[in-house]
């Protein structure tokens, strides 16, 4: 038999997503109470050394695992930039793994395209790094305390220089 279904909870349902208000009006990590072990991949810098998560023990980091191939990673990749020229430092840095099957040289033909100053670059291996940080999609970022232990994660892209990423990460540090 079927149901009929009011006017009202159509328009509703339609219109819910609108009055939720948007994704980055709030923080983008639910910080986990129990920071979490990570495996590392081996990473790859521009300068053609191989490194290990354990290297940027000391700082908070966040790791954004992304490729030039993926439209909202591409999006996001200037507001890390800025993300990063307002806070890196010795405290906080923002660690971009690439992991276009191309190498590191298409990340930095991505990067010159359109306008990265303050970014590292980093390459990994896409499996290597999928098996090791366990994520699906792209882009994925987590907030690595200085440990080098997860606290917190992120599906998908978001204003990362926004006031209330800056607030969050600012007080992780």
């Amino acid at each position: 038999m079927p149901t009929l279904i009011g006017r009202r909870a159509v328009l509703g349902a339609l219109a819910a997503p609108f009055l939720a208000g948007s994704a980055e009006a709030r923080p983008p990590f639910r910080l986990l109470k129990d920071p979490q072990p990570l495996l590392s991949p081996p990473i790859l810098d521009e300068a053609g050394t191989t490194r290990k998560l354990d290297d940027f023990a000391g700082r908070v980091m966040l790791l954004n695992i992304w490729a030039t191939w993926c439209p909202p990673c591409r999006e996001e990749m200037p507001t890390l930039d800025r993300l990063q020229s307002r806070l890196g430092g010795a405290d906080f840095a923002v660690l971009p793994l690439c992991i276009d099957d191309a190498g590191i040289g298409r990340g930095r033909r991505f990067y010159d395209e359109i306008g990265i100053v303050d970014l590292p670059l980093y390459w990994a291996e896409a499996l290597r790094a999928q098996l090791a940080l366990a994520f699906i999609g792209l882009p994925t970022t987590l907030l690595i305390d200085r440990q080098t232990r997860e606290i917190g994660r992120l599906q998908g892209p978001y204003a990362w220089d926004s006031e209330d990423a800056v607030d969050q990460i600012v007080g992780a540090l």
